[in-house]
């Protein structure tokens, strides 16, 4: 199991997104938390195995209205105490 800080850039805001990483990564049994930054990225932390964190991501980018053009991810201590997913503002 790992936890990944990830930054995803481009048509992300004001497309869904948020609602959509919330239903897949509940659907893929993630945990975490996914919000909006002011500089027009949104902000995940996604915990479970990198295969399925993977998978999340690849269902992210075929997602409609959604346009990713650039994912930054740095791994991140897990969280065990952790046990959904959120959305945050």
């Amino acid at each position: 199991m790992v936890r990944e800080h990830i930054y995803f850039s481009g048509e992300v805001q004001g497309v869904g997104f948020r609602f959509r990483a919330s239903m897949i990564a509940n659907e893929l049994g993630l945990t975490g938390w996914c919000r909006n930054l002011y500089d027009g990225r949104v902000e995940c932390e996604l915990q479970g195995e990198q295969s399925v964190i993977n998978r999340f991501i690849v269902r992210m980018r075929n997602e409609r209205w959604i346009d990713i053009t650039n994912v930054e991810m740095h791994e991140m201590p897990v969280d065990s105490r952790e046990k959904g997913f959120n959305i945050t503002y």
